[in-house]
């Protein structure tokens, strides 16, 4: 194949195919008409001698050549795209840019207030603009749609930049008059009942059952190894209702250090070490390789790794 004669534009319908698996989609994401997109598929299938996409049940399906080629095509043109952004000079203090982060409950309670106080000190005319992982997807961070996620991630696209933000341990969470304090053990914990908090993030599902261990995260997975099981008396997404459930009721939040240690100066609550040990978990941001080099997100990066230290 002589890449002279090859329409590059194919290749962006290629990617923008592969992602989305339907041809009106892709042709919404490129905004072009569905016949333009169609025939450019009819030119792909003929380019590569290969369907790209068939039809089936489950609606339209990559074949196996298509999948080979998806990560290759998508690095082609995120280098292409990360090259040819224009570099401009960023001055905080002139700025009017929209930092767009999407960060999950916990990261965002523990980092965001910090970090407006940094933005409204050396840039006030910024704004930020925090999303819940629910509201984005991994495309839209792929494609600079928002700046940055901050998260605890399993699986990543390898296209991504992350930089590890910190570790953070676990503790408990209790009101002030709760007799647990008294004598505070693994007995005691498991006689009490408990507010359990989700993790957070792209697709993390609907629902929770007390008895799927394995979905529960890393308190109920840590007292797992002792062959144990809390009373989970309310379930709940957000931490700061977990930590006001255990202020106004007998109940006990087990969660990360940093947000526990937000309430730290609160009389009604005391906060108490782990009777049992958690692994610690790790914090992360990641980000698109086309905003790596932009001057505005390499600043937006220093300021949280600053905010991140000073919390540590």
């Amino acid at each position: 194949m002589n890449i002279s004669k090859v329409d590059l534009n194919l290749l962006v319908y290629l990617d923008t195919l592969l992602r989305e698996c339907n041809v009106t989609r892709a042709a919404n994401q490129l905004n072009i008409t569905q016949p333009a997109m169609s025939n450019g598929l009819k030119r792909l299938r003929n380019l590569l001698n290969d369907p790209i996409l068939v039809r089936t049940s489950d609606g339209m399906v990559p074949t196996e050549r298509a999948k080979e080629l998806q990560p290759v095509i998508r690095g082609v043109l995120l280098t292409l795209e990360e090259t040819l952004q224009p570099n401009h000079d960023f001055i905080p203090s002139e700025s009017k840019r929209v930092f767009r982060i999407m960060a999950s409950d916990y990261a965002a309670s523990t980092l965001a207030p910090k970090l407006l106080n940094k933005l409204q000190l050396h840039a006030p005319d910024t704004t930020l603009d925090i999303v819940t992982p629910s509201d984005v997807t991994f495309h839209d961070v792929e494609n600079g749609k928002v700046d940055m996620a901050i998260n605890r991630f399993e699986n990543l696209p390898q296209s991504f930049h992350q930089k590890r933000i910190w570790k953070d341990s676990f503790s408990c969470l209790v009101n002030a008059n709760n007799p647990v304090i008294e004598s505070f053990s693994l007995d005691s914990y498991l006689k009490a009942r408990h507010i359990w908090v989700s993790k957070t993030g792209f697709g993390v599902g609907v629902g929770m059952d007390p008895a799927d261990v394995q979905k529960l995260g890393w308190v109920d997975e840590a007292l797992a190894k002792f062959g144990k099981q809390r009373n989970i008396a309310s379930f709940t997404r957000n931490y700061h209702v977990a930590i006001h459930l255990a202020k106004e009721q007998n109940l006990i939040a087990t969660l990360p250090s940093k947000v526990a240690r937000i309430y730290q100066n609160d009389p009604d609550i005391k906060i108490l070490d782990a009777p049992f040990p958690i692994a610690p978990f790790e914090l992360d941001m990641i980000w698109s390789p086309l905003l790596h080099r932009d001057a505005s997100h390499i600043w937006l990066r220093q300021q949280i790794s600053e905010v991140a230290q000073e919390l540590q």
